[in-house]
């Protein structure tokens, strides 16, 4: 009973949030009809200027069937075929005045998206600067004024989409009206028992329409939304592919790619099965008529409608109210749907909107807790830290090797540089020995491992014991602690912040980080500069627990006493590191040096490669010594 009892507070206390989103979202959406409401009746001189063209326009529907009706009576049928010429001649000029009207209705329209634009784009612009001004002395003020940035060149986006939808929706419905009063007073004027076929299930299948419109608009909004989740997702995983594949973590990547694809699928289903509202609609009140009008033309001719009323009719049906129909439920059920969404997010301020405070979940958005390395995994000190046998590679079966038969061992705690001219193979190794690439032949063990596993759990193993900061760092879109703590498992307390700032404080990015406005400040990656984003993956992967760090020029954007900086703070954090070298000085700090020189490769100390190595002593003939800090 107990826990039944328990089961049942709990799926009230689920039912709550939902019904409280209801309430928010029919809310928002009695308040988007309002504030539309609202605007137009601000403009009541372009709204009877817009009925006004649209009554002219509606004059070429009334004329195409009443004048064919006429045409075929009165002229053709009767023996009299200049009368029917005539009539004829009557649709064509309605045709041309309803061509008239429907331009000067085009400008009526921009009478009143034009303005719709101007206050979106006011409201977005006000907001963004607003949030960028209010951030100047606050905590995260460069992230406000890069937040505010964010906010109004993603809206203005939005706010042209939302003019474009506007426009459509006025369009079709308008058209729908004003033809649907043209094809009934045409009907009128031919017959008024005409309207008891065409009537009722016209309003039958606006009826149907109706009734499916909300669900169908609602369906329509989570499909957009889970198509922009999807977009998002995507992108920010194409950019931090080499980060994933290096960290080992592939699988919960694609656990999470494959949700949002599945969310988005479903909601495309949904959308396809309220989609067949529409075809019902339509059928019931666009051609069901047609099919009524022929199946009984003889009860018709018998009441008295002539050919010509019955032709007429015809052409009102197939020509007017079908069209009109059918872009009337795809306008209202697609364009309005779009309209709605956006709409509301640029009243609301909604988490796509670009500020810092409904943060999107990213890679390491959820706040991540420090690991151990796995005790499983061999890492005293008789274990090497990496060890090459053999190893070669080529970038393709045909392709001369960038490296071949490569022995290299570094111990526990060791420290290599790597140095090479351009193109020696440098960043191929660094990325062999993360796993991103497989060697042609040898091996390579990470810890006693093999660098590609061929187990997807021993990868997530592997993982935790190397990490690679390439030359373009990888920084994404969230607060300064997600970005520092993103390498970090989520199954252990998280790390206080007097931990992260001593990591920032190591390597030197302690500026950075009060530029940002601490450690909650907000990190976009486009307003940071090169060596800034290498500051904060250099920080980041000082805080990994891995006990194998290859920074390949990962500080290649920073001035030498800075590089040299960061290399003593991972000296002085322990374990291994590999250093593939851009500047002479960091084969100073490292106990050996590969030097990468073809088949002259050769691996020592500084000084047994200035007796045996001649690209060495080129590389270091240029080389002053520097200070240590």
């Amino acid at each position: 009973m107990a826990e039944s009892a328990e089961g049942s507070a709990g799926t009230g206390a689920g039912r709550a949030p939902a019904r409280g989103a209801r309430a928010g979202r029919d809310s928002a959406r009695r308040g988007l009809v309002r504030a539309g409401l609202g605007f137009l009746l601000r403009r009541p001189r372009t709204l009877a200027a817009l009925a006004g063209w649209s009554a002219l326009e509606a004059a070429h529907t009334f004329a195409l069937g009443f004048a064919l009706a006429r045409a075929l009576d009165d002229g053709f049928l009767a023996g009299h075929p200049a009368t029917g010429l005539a009539w004829l001649s009557v649709a064509a000029l309605g045709l041309l005045v309803g061509a008239w009207g429907t331009a000067r209705v085009h400008r009526q329209v921009a009478q009143l998206t034009e303005p719709l634009r101007d206050e979106l784009v006011r409201r977005v612009v006000g907001r963004g600067l607003h949030e960028a001004v209010t951030a100047v002395g606050t905590p995260g003020r460069a992230a406000g004024e890069a937040s505010g940035t964010g906010v109004v060149s993603r809206l203005t986006h939005q706010v042209e989409i939302a003019r474009d939808s506007f426009a459509g929706l006025v369009m079709v419905s308008r058209s729908f009206l004003f033809t649907l009063a043209g094809a009934v007073l045409g009907l009128v004027a031919l017959a008024p028992v005409l309207l008891l076929v065409v009537v009722p299930p016209l309003l039958a299948g606006l009826a149907v329409f109706a009734g499916t419109l909300r669900p169908l608009a609602r369906r329509q909004r989570d499909f957009l939304v889970a198509d922009e989740e999807l977009a998002r997702e995507v992108g920010t995983t194409v950019r931090a592919l080499r980060d994933v594949a290096a960290c080992g973590a592939q699988e919960s990547v694609r656990r999470r790619v494959e949700r949002r694809v599945t969310a988005e699928r479903r909601a495309a289903d949904a959308l396809a099965r309220w989609g067949v509202a529409r075809a019902l609609a339509l059928g019931i009140g666009g051609r069901l008529p047609v099919v009524l009008l022929l199946v009984l033309t003889p009860w018709l001719l018998r009441q008295g409608v002539s050919a010509g009323a019955l032709a007429g009719a015809l052409t009102y049906l197939t020509q007017s109210l079908l069209p009109a129909l059918q872009s009337l439920v795809h306008g209202l059920g697609g364009a309005g749907a779009r309209l709605a969404v956006v709409i509301g997010r640029l009243r609301e301020g909604a988490p796509d909107s670009g500020g810092p405070a409904p943060r999107t979940p990213t890679p390491g958005s959820r706040t991540p807790t420090p690991r151990t390395p796995d005790p499983r995994t061999p890492s005293g000190p008789e274990v090497p830290a990496l060890e090459l046998r053999g190893v070669t590679f080529a970038y393709g079966p045909g392709a001369a090797p960038v490296l071949t038969g490569l022995d290299l061992t570094v111990p526990a705690g060791g420290r290599l540089a790597v140095v090479g001219p351009s193109g020696a193979g440098k960043s191929t190794l660094a990325l062999l020995v993360a796993g991103l690439l497989r060697p042609s032949a040898g091996e390579i063990r990470v810890h006693g491992q093999p660098a590609v596993p061929g187990r997807l759990r021993a990868a997530e193993q592997l993982a935790g014991q190397r990490v690679l900061i390439p030359q373009e760092s990888y920084v994404f879109t969230g607060s300064l602690r997600e970005n520092l703590c993103c390498l970090l498992p989520e199954s252990s307390a998280p790390p206080p912040g007097a931990v992260l700032l001593d990591a920032v404080e190591a390597v030197g990015a302690r500026a950075l980080v009060r530029q940002l406005g601490g450690l909650d400040g907000w990190v976009d990656p486009v307003a940071l500069s090169a060596g800034e984003r290498q500051q904060l993956a250099l920080a980041r992967a000082y805080l990994s627990p891995a006990p194998l760090v290859v920074l390949d020029e990962a500080s290649s954007h920073l001035d030498p006493a800075a590089e040299e900086m960061a290399e003593y703070a991972f000296i002085r954090r322990g374990g291994a590191l590999v250093v593939i070298a851009h500047r002479i000085s960091s084969a100073l700090r490292a106990e050996l040096i590969l030097v990468l020189d073809g088949e002259r490769t050769c691996c020592g100390t500084h000084a047994q490669l200035l007796e045996s190595s001649a690209l060495y002593r080129d590389l270091a003939a240029g080389w002053a010594p520097q200070s240590r800090v």
